[in-house]
């Protein structure tokens, strides 16, 4: 089923009946339900008793199917670190490929052409479009070009300028936008979300993305800013008590907490660290807003290799160093 501020859209497009075109790269930032939007449309074009509208009824046993995951006209394509594939007790684990392969894409061949196994559509959702490796990429193409009728391919995409221009060319290209901030409160609610405001400000606005924080990530990020919001911060054993955090939540984290401390030296209000702003306003305070934004603009620069430190425990203590040079310059009333 599709999120509540989604809903418009799905309509609007499945009342387009046979006009609908047979490839859709539906784009917009992640965390918004970009993939449970094509998997409601999937569902809505395989339900044997659809409404009025064309929307799924939500009763058949295709809309079951869909549900479970297991409808045979129905395929999503995936990397294998996305799947939801059980693991076999005792077996060696390998890294799962954070790709789309061209095997994935060449074993879709046999099912566009196979005939509808319910006489209604077939659908394949790629999920995220993105992650498709170049040779897969290329082997899509032939596919997406003449599909056969009632053939319907449904690229999900958070990073679509990634995408090669002959698969965009290929697609009608559909825009989902980060939800109304009252419609995405009120849903985190409903999921049992206790601070949908605090969840929503770490997740950039994005809901489905907010309604995923575990319960170690705010335990971790609470730990995290009580350590740099100290008034007796230790990077290096800092560093040392955080070693276990993934090193790309600790960039996250303290990449936000600079932001903060920009708006909060030209007097505004924190945008992510609302549980803490009164500490942003104290630290923000020993230093002046050219030496914070200068710091701030190294989080970005650094926010680009996060994923690929050649020694994580390294990265994190000049990460550390670095802000505590910014905040004992300050102290100081020296430049950085």
């Amino acid at each position: 089923m599709s999120l509540p501020w989604h809903r418009s859209e799905l309509s609007r497009i499945l009342k387009e009946g046979a006009a609908l075109p047979h490839a859709l790269l539906v784009r917009g930032p992640a965390g918004i339900g970009k993939l449970a939007f094509a998997q409601a449309l999937a569902k809505a074009l395989v339900c044997e008793q659809p409404g009025p509208q064309g929307t799924a009824c939500g009763q058949c046993t295709a809309c079951d199917w869909v549900e479970q995951r297991s409808h045979p006209d129905v395929r999503l394509v995936e990397p294998e670190s996305l799947a939801e594939a059980a693991e076999e007790e005792g077996a060696e684990k390998k890294k799962a490929s954070v790709q789309i392969g061209v095997d994935q894409v060449r074993a879709l061949a046999e099912f566009v052409n196979l005939s509808s196994h319910r006489g209604r559509a077939k659908v394949i959702v790629v999920h995220p479009a993105e992650a498709l490796n170049p040779s897969a990429a290329n082997a899509l193409l032939k596919s997406l070009e003449e599909p056969p009728p009632g053939t319907y391919f449904l690229l999900v995409s958070h990073r679509w300028h990634q995408l090669l221009p002959t698969i965009k060319s290929r697609c009608r290209q559909m825009v989902l936008s980060l939800p109304d901030r009252e419609a995405a409160r009120a849903w985190l609610a409903e999921q049992g979300v206790s601070n949908p405001d605090l969840a929503l400000a770490q997740a950039g606005g994005a809901p489905v993305s907010a309604a995923r924080l575990s319960a170690d990530y705010w335990e971790q990020r609470t730990a995290f800013i009580g350590a740099i919001a100290s008034a007796d911060f230790d990077p290096l054993r800092s560093a040392e008590q955080l070693r276990e955090f993934a090193l790309a939540d600790a960039v996250k984290w303290l990449q936000q907490w600079s932001y903060d401390m920009v708006l909060s030296a030209c007097n505004g209000r924190a945008r992510y660290n609302l549980d803490f702003e009164d500490a942003v306003a104290r630290v923000a305070s020993r230093a002046g807003p050219v030496e914070i934004l200068r710091f701030h603009r190294q989080m970005l620069g650094w926010q680009r290799v996060v994923n690929h430190p050649l020694n994580p425990r390294l990265f994190l203590e000049h990460l550390l160093l670095c802000y505590a040079d910014l905040v004992r310059a300050a102290r100081q009333g020296r430049p950085v």
